[in-house]
């Protein structure tokens, strides 16, 4: 890609682009590129300039992506992921030995995955670690673009080109409401009371049967679940819960990690199967590395 012509792309506002795509706020995508909310503004307006139209709607609280944007992301994604493969394979190239071991992750890194990962840096010292967040929308495609070389995802997993590892942080699942929802002012609701509330779900590549795992149309007993607006990415779905317009099912771990940065209240929910990560490579160009830090999850 060039550089430093008006018809050219420069890396650093491509970055931003994806990163205040998944993020939808200026302020959170300046935490994760290190740098404040005015300079990933103006990456973003540097990036349009090039490009000649918007490409996210900015409001007072949020922000959305334009049709273009959209259709920018699912192109610019996989190219990325392809450019950074290529900077990557010429790294290990370079030192001869070692490489770079691309790890996907959902939702937040608990202590069992940071542990994981020490074990595989003292197992492999010779290989870095790269983290990349995985958008919930798309929980499976960074692996078959080969974006990452592992992920840890949330179950189910049922893609035949997948190879599902070990599986770890059982727990119970909460529901995120606005603090002005009827069930904001009970100690835990039962996975029946569903039935009174719309669910958030997710949209894009997602399959559907994991999108209904997360966001279930039915309750156990078979009461219908009102559907509610979809998400793509987490705090996408955050905000939407904040503004009144439904609840979302998250993990435990999740929501006391997202607590203290939305205006939403957790409220616990029985009788739901418990929330499961797994380990998951792919078939086909799954690597050893990709394998050793599944054994150092298996043996946490």
């Amino acid at each position: 890609m060039t550089t430093g012509s008006r018809g050219g792309l420069e890396i650093r506002e491509l970055e931003a682009f994806l990163v205040l795509a998944d993020e939808l706020h200026f302020g959170r995508a300046g935490e994760r590129l290190y740098v404040s909310q005015s300079r990933v503004s103006q990456l973003l307006r540097s990036l349009e300039g090039r490009i000649g139209a918007p490409l996210v709607e900015r409001t007072s609280r949020r922000a959305r992506l334009t049709p273009l944007g959209e259709e920018f992301l699912a192109e610019l994604r996989p190219a990325y992921g392809a450019l950074r493969a290529a900077v990557d394979h010429a790294r290990s190239t370079a030192r001869g030995t070692g490489g770079v071991l691309r790890i996907g992750f959902q939702g937040v890194i608990d202590d069992h995955l940071a542990t994981a990962i020490a074990g595989f840096e003292q197992r492999c010292p010779d290989h870095a670690v790269e983290l990349a967040e995985i958008p919930l929308a798309d929980p499976f495609g960074p692996l078959s673009r080969r974006e990452v070389d592992a992920a840890v995802v949330l179950l189910p997993v049922e893609e035949p080109d997948l190879v599902l590892g070990p599986t770890f942080s059982r727990q119970p699942q909460v529901l995120a409401v606005s603090p002005r929802h009827p069930f904001a002012e009970k100690d835990s609701v039962t996975a029946e009371d569903l039935a009174e509330c719309s669910l958030i779900g997710i949209r894009g590549a997602a399959p559907a049967y994991w999108r209904r795992a997360q966001a279930p149309d039915t309750t156990p007993g078979g009461r219908h679940i009102p559907r509610g607006p979809a998400a793509s990415t987490l705090q996408e779905g955050m905000g939407l819960a904040a503004a009144g317009r439904g609840g979302m099912l998250l993990c435990r771990s999740t929501a006391q990690h997202q607590g203290s940065r939305n205006s939403v209240v957790f409220v616990p929910v029985t009788g739901l199967p418990e929330s499961v990560l797994g380990v998951i490579w792919h078939a086909e160009h799954g690597t050893p590395q990709a394998r050793a830090f599944a054994e150092a999850i298996a043996h946490r």
